[in-house]
């Protein structure tokens, strides 16, 4: 069995009248690779950028993990600590 690499669990993103995303999951193991299909307004934009962390973590429900551990440090903050 592979190694998952990235967990996206129970994501829920909502805008101003909208529930953009509504308890997406996405697991991608070792070795594997994924696109994100979908019409226009299907959430695929939303979904990298909560991953990306253009969405802060507290501006969604849910949990990321990559590689075994919780993720909720944006970008800025994991260049500034190398």
């Amino acid at each position: 069995m592979a190694k998952v690499l990235l967990e996206m669990n129970s994501i829920t993103k909502t805008f101003p009248g909208v529930k953009a995303l509504d308890n997406v999951n996405l697991q991608v193991e070792e070795g594997e690779i994924h696109a994100l299909v979908g019409e226009n307004g299907a959430g695929k934009s939303t979904l990298m950028n909560v991953l990306s962390g253009i969405y802060p973590h507290g501006s969604y429900e849910g949990d990321i993990v990559y590689d075994g551990e919780v993720v909720y440090r944006l970008e800025q903050d994991i260049r500034r600590s190398r």
